[in-house]
Parts: C-alpha cells; sequence; structure tokens
C-alpha cells in the first residue's frame, strides 16, 4: 500500500509518499480498513512542522499525519461483532490516516451514514467528534443559548453550527472572507461577522452585544482573538479553546519562529482571580489526548451516529493523494471552507 511518511520536522518536501507492506489485523477487537479517502485536518500540518505535542508525545519520527478516513472493511478481529468485511465504515485514528489501509479498534469505527458518499465520509469523524465534545460532553448548555463560533466556514466551526442548531442555540459566526458568508449561512448561523471588511474591529462589536454576551465562546485562532474572545463571554458563559492558528504562517508551509515567539508572547494570560469574579471559565482541550477515555469516545461515536443523519453532509473539497501538498496548501491559505480530502 501507500502512504504519506514524514522524516522530520519541516515544509511541504517532507510530505513523501512511499509504497510500504499491507496491514494486518493486530488485535481481536481491531478493524482493518482498505482506505477510499483520508480527511485533512490543520493539525496535520502542525505535525508536519513539528510543534503538535501528541505527535512527539505517541509517535515521533517519522510519522504518517490523518486522524479520519472513509473505506471498505478488509478484516475483522475475531471478537469484533459490528463489522464485517465489505462494509462501507468510516473511522478516525491517532495518525496513520494519509495512507492506504488503516487498523483500528472497533470503537473508533462506524458506519458509512447512507446519505453520505465516501468523500464527504472521510470529512465527519475528527471535526465532528471535536465539535460533539467541546459543545456537548464538557459542558451543559441550555437549549435557546447563544455561542459564538470563530473559523465559523472552517471544519470544526461548521460542525460546531450544525450541532448547536440541533440544541436550538443561537449562534453567531465569525468568517475572515466574504467568499465564506453564504455557506456559513447555509449551515443554519443566524449572524455572521466578516472579519475582513476594512471597517471591521471589534470594539463596536463589543458595544453591540454588550447588553447579549455569550454562554460559549469557540476559539482556535491564539493570541489574535482570545482577549476579544473572552471579553463576549457572559457571566456563566465558557471561553472554549482549542487550537492556536494564528502562530502557523498561511503560506511557504514552514515555522516562522520569530512570529511564532511574537505570538507567544502576545498570548493573552488568564488570572484565576479575576476568572472567579467574573464567573467566567476558561476550558482547553485536544481530542488527540483523549482516545485512551473510552467512555468519552463511545458517547461520542453513538452521538456522531444519530446526528448524521440530521445534519448536511459535508461540504468537501477533493485532492489526488499524491498531491497531498496542495492540500496542504490550501488548508493553510485560510480560504478554504467546509472539509478538503485525499482521495485514493
Amino acid at each position: 500500500m501507500k502512504k504519506i511518511i514524514i522524516s522530520a520536522a519541516g515544509g511541504y518536501e517532507q510530505l513523501k509518499l512511499q509504497e510500504v507492506p499491507d496491514l494486518q489485523v493486530s488485535s481481536p477487537t481491531d478493524v482493518l480498513i482498505q482506505v477510499c479517502y483520508s480527511g485533512i485536518n490543520y493539525a496535520d500540518c502542525l505535525v508536519r512542522i513539528g510543534v503538535y505535542a501528541s505527535a512527539k508525545e505517541y509517535v515521533g519520527w517519522p510519522i504518517t499525519p490523518g486522524f479520519e478516513v472513509s473505506g471498505e472493511v478488509l478484516k475483522v478481529g475475531s471478537q469484533v461483532t459490528a463489522f464485517r468485511p465489505g462494509d462501507k465504515v468510516i473511522g478516525f485514528t491517532r495518525f496513520n490516516g494519509y495512507a492506504g489501509q488503516v487498523c483500528i479498534p472497533q470503537e473508533q469505527v462506524l458506519p458509512l451514514p447512507s446519505t453520505f458518499s465516501f468523500e464527504q465520509g472521510a470529512a465527519y469523524p475528527s471535526v465532528f467528534a471535536t465539535a460533539q465534545y467541546c459543545l456537548n460532553q464538557i459542558f451543559n448548555l441550555y437549549p435557546g443559548s447563544r455561542i459564538l463560533v470563530h473559523s465559523a466556514a472552517g471544519g470544526v466551526g461548521s460542525a460546531l453550527i450544525q450541532l448547536a442548531k440541533l440544541k436550538g442555540h443561537y449562534v453567531v459566526g465569525v468568517v475572515g472572507h466574504p467568499s465564506k458568508i453564504a455557506y456559513t449561512q447555509s449551515l443554519g448561523c443566524d449572524e455572521v461577522i466578516d472579519k475582513s471588511q476594512p471597517d471591521f474591529n471589534w470594539e463596536s462589536y463589543k458595544q453591540k452585544y454588550k447588553n447579549n454576551l455569550f454562554d460559549a465562546v469557540y476559539d482556535a485562532n491564539g493570541y489574535t482573538t482570545l482577549k476579544h474572545s473572552y471579553d463576549f463571554v457572559r457571566s456563566t458563559g465558557k471561553l472554549v479553546v482549542y487550537g492556536s492558528h494564528s502562530l502557523i504562517p498561511k503560506s511557504g508551509g514552514k515555522l516562522n519562529y520569530l512570529k511564532a515567539g511574537w505570538g507567544l508572547l502576545k498570548t493573552p494570560k488568564f488570572d484565576a482571580m479575576k476568572m472567579i469574579t467574573d464567573n467566567k471559565s476558561l476550558i482547553c482541550f485536544n481530542v488527540s489526548f483523549l482516545f485512551e477515555e473510552k467512555n468519552i469516545i463511545r458517547d461520542n461515536i453513538q452521538a456522531l451516529i444519530a446526528a448524521s443523519t440530521k445534519i448536511q453532509p459535508p461540504k468537501v473539497t477533493v485532492f489526488p493523494f499524491q498531491d497531498v501538498v496542495k492540500a496542504h496548501q490550501h488548508i493553510e491559505s485560510g480560504l478554504s471552507t467546509g472539509k478538503i480530502v485525499l482521495h485514493h
């Protein structure tokens, strides 16, 4: 089979397509999948440039990125009863998704929804698992809550909008280009803020929402928006942080250490005593560190199966497997909407 292997931290030149031996079922509870499509996530770019913490902790170099796939079951372990060879499935995996085959535990596999194509299936598990966790599993939001979602037209952002609307929440989305407004609205977003407008400033929106702040704000940008995000959180509300993408350049494929260092210095330092007085919470997480939390994974998968019949299938941009560099360039550009997948 073919897979993408990264031997050391660096730019796009590190994404090497190699031929390796086919996989075998290694555990009685494993499912071996012949991959049709591999999902692309921004985290894969962080893996490539060498700053993704779980990649260092669990794998090191060399590494094959990728957190989600779609395809058909080739073989199953002796204790697997829910799947059999030939089943159309999707799955999420901690790395190794950029490959012709993956072998993963059965609890990380779910049937391909009947309304999804294979390419849409590969765009589903990672971002919707992230959205499900931070919207419905780490704290309780009452129906009709108000939420603010940064990067609303991206993978996690678009998933958050749809899952939030299923719960009856009011959603305000933030996008970085006018071309993303219509797509965000099509997902059910009640209001869209386009921060690319020449006269845009956060202070005007703070005035607009000062008497109607948000129960939760979701932010993966980092230092460029965190302080503003905290100001938008109402008393008893939560600021949920699951990334710091503004530390990473939008072109070139390599880390600008000067810019990243400046961004780290500019990242807000939250005062716990002030947060007590403000009655606000800061919640930070990385889903790739949750794979050992079996109860969380089980509940998450069950929720994804239920939600798949109620949402729009993900919007997908497809690149051939050998064009993985172009796929990374596209997601880093900030111009993509929905999800990006590789076709094997």
